[in-house]
């Protein structure tokens, strides 16, 4: 059976989760602080198949939690509810490392769909898992897996997961959606308000360095100096430009 944590500390709205989930199949447990949702994460992290986290909670919020549980390389599938729909608001819980999210007030339909739409992500990685690939690039491999390969460094966008060399660095669903999104568009720069729009689907009047922080970690996986980097460019005044092989496009 599938296993939710909601962490949310409004006795009501936590009840009517748990009354409606376990309505449709779930097999539901509450807790009321980002601390105790932690401790039992760290217990057994794959206890739970996807997790809805509020973000106004007593104690540490949700932006805390969100970005603790990914920084211990925990990476259950999280929705986020937010009383605070302002895109920046947004923004800090992709940063945080949120696979989604959801302002309140909400239509339980769609929270409902926004779940199975995580399970459903969280299906494919896991059969993803079990399939060989032949890494090419910039293409889909012929066992259906998305991998972009460059260098001695190849990204698998259907296990969220960038390799390089040995080493295997876990993606959040929104690091990979940057990094693709700068693939596709590879040695042209691109704007930073152009990805809040196409990546994020933010319209509004946002505050473009959100993105810095999304290159910032990508960085500190990919090059071999963050501080100088090679693939993930700099372009002053406009935003970035993804070189695959350096030395071949400026």
């Amino acid at each position: 059976m599938t296993k939710v944590l909601v962490v949310e500390d409004e006795q009501h709205l936590a009840d009517g989760l748990r009354f409606n989930l376990e309505a449709e199949g779930y097999q539901v447990q509450v807790m009321d602080t980002g601390e105790a949702a932690l401790e039992i994460l760290k217990s057994d992290p794959a206890a739970f198949d996807v997790m809805v986290l509020d973000v106004m909670l007593p104690g540490m919020d949700g932006f805390s939690v969100m970005a603790e549980m990914r920084g211990g390389g925990q990476f259950v599938p999280t929705l986020m509810l937010t009383a605070r729909g302002h895109p920046a608001d947004v923004l800090k819980g992709f940063a945080a490392g949120a696979d989604d999210y959801l302002t309140k007030p909400f239509d339980l339909a769609i929270l409902i769909a926004r779940i199975r739409g995580l399970l459903r992500r969280r299906e494919w990685l896991t059969a993803s898992l079990n399939a060989e690939s032949t890494l090419s690039p910039a293409s889909t491999t012929p066992t259906g897996q998305d991998v972009f390969k460059f260098g001695d460094k190849s990204v698998d966008f259907d296990r969220l997961e960038l390799r390089v060399r040995d080493q295997v660095f876990p993606l959040t669903l929104m690091e990979a959606n940057v990094l693709r999104y700068l693939i596709l568009h590879e040695g042209k720069p691109v704007s930073r308000k152009r990805m809040l729009e196409e990546v994020w689907n933010l319209h509004e009047d946002t505050d473009t360095r959100a993105i810095d922080n999304f290159i910032v970690r990508l960085r500190r996986y990919i090059e071999e100096d963050a501080a100088h980097p090679l693939h993930v460019r700099t372009v002053r005044g406009v935003g970035y430009r993804f070189v695959a092989i350096p030395g071949k496009a400026g």
